[in-house]
């Protein structure tokens, strides 16, 4: 079979087309071939060794997110069958409960080896299947962006209607989280350095957008949009510039969810307005496989279908990887496997 991996380094330069062995599934696993194959920051993150000995060793198959179907099944799988189209979990270990060392560092695309590869061997425990309305290129966008969005505001709130939430971009993640806080029945606003993007968001369902470019110091008018209260609940995906903002439009007892560090992962924010307002600061690392099946209910009952920006050909990895190092897009990149 024909994979991407990286080899003889760390870098994306370092990312070359290989062979490896066809796997064949033994007891309890399942082998898929993948049909395509999302991106999401994390990529670019791993290509560069920049989790440490958690990333992984080399040869490593990068990229965590894809969707395959079932060709082969090994003795007593119960869970899929063959024909039957599948997600691979990002967690190959998490499937409830609290999370643990364990259960947080057996991931795929890092250490594991990824979905850029024609085929996986995986257990029946790490695969969901996905829903019948959604295209392979949709459907491989779900297990890390939508499932980190969902993690966010609902396994780990209890957001209701009514509530206030703010979105920083519109990437993956965020519009994901613009488009289940609407389920919620929540009130939505986005921040983003493009008026184009904000139309867009506001086309999913946002309420309100401010541009941070032209409007630096956001968070006045975005707690203004509130009456003053501040925030229930903001998606922070920028890290060490936003989170100082972030801080000061999150109401009394909000919540602020840790995802990204796009701007920076130092900390350096007035800790006095997360003790004296008793803010709760969630980290988020996507989550397990309970809330990845009962996304999908929310996803396949209200026809929700991912935003993609661009498909890019198996054999175009790295572009696709340029194209994400960017930061042009708006919505998933995805790989289409031939």
């Amino acid at each position: 079979m024909r994979v991407f991996q990286i080899q003889h380094g760390w870098s994306v330069e370092h990312l070359q087309l290989a062979t490896r062995p066809d796997p064949r599934p033994g007891p309890g696993e399942v082998l898929l071939r993948m049909k395509a194959a999302s991106l999401n920051y994390r990529d670019l993150v791993v290509c560069a060794r920049g989790y440490g000995s958690f990333t992984g060793t080399l040869p490593l198959v990068p990229v965590s997110d894809g969707v395959g179907v079932v060709v082969e099944v090994g003795a007593g799988v119960t869970r899929v069958q063959v024909g039957d189209r599948v997600c691979p979990t990002f967690h190959q270990g998490w499937i409830a409960g609290a999370p643990d060392l364990a259960r947080l560092t057996r991931t795929l695309g890092g250490p594991l080896d990824g979905t850029i590869a024609e085929l996986m061997c995986l257990s029946e425990q790490g695969v969901v299947k996905v829903p019948a309305h959604l295209g392979d290129e949709e459907a491989a966008t779900l297990p890390c962006a939508a499932l980190t969005a969902w993690s966010a505001l609902v396994t780990y709130d209890d957001l209701r209607p009514g509530s206030r939430v703010l979105v920083q971009g519109t990437g993956g993640v965020a519009l994901f989280a613009i488009r289940f806080a609407k389920l919620i029945g929540a009130e939505v606003t986005v921040i983003s350095s493009s008026d184009d993007k904000l139309a867009r968001a506001r086309q999913l369902g946002a309420d309100a957008g401010i541009n941070y470019r032209t409007t630096p110091e956001w968070s006045r008018p975005a707690r203004e949009l509130t009456g003053g209260a501040g925030f229930d609940h903001i998606v922070e995906l920028g890290g060490e510039k936003t989170l100082p903002q972030s801080l000061r439009c999150i109401r009394a007892g909000g919540t602020l969810s840790m995802i990204g560090v796009l701007s920076g992962s130092s900390l350096a924010a007035p800790l006095g307005l997360v003790v004296t307002r008793q803010v709760r600061l969630q980290g988020i690392t996507v989550g397990h496989r309970d809330g990845f099946e009962a996304m999908l209910r929310a996803v396949e009952q209200h026809r929700i279908r991912p935003v993609v920006d661009r498909v890019f050909d198996f054999g175009q990895l790295k572009e696709a990887l340029a194209y994400q190092h960017s930061g042009a897009q708006f919505g998933k990149i995805c790989i289409r496997h031939a």
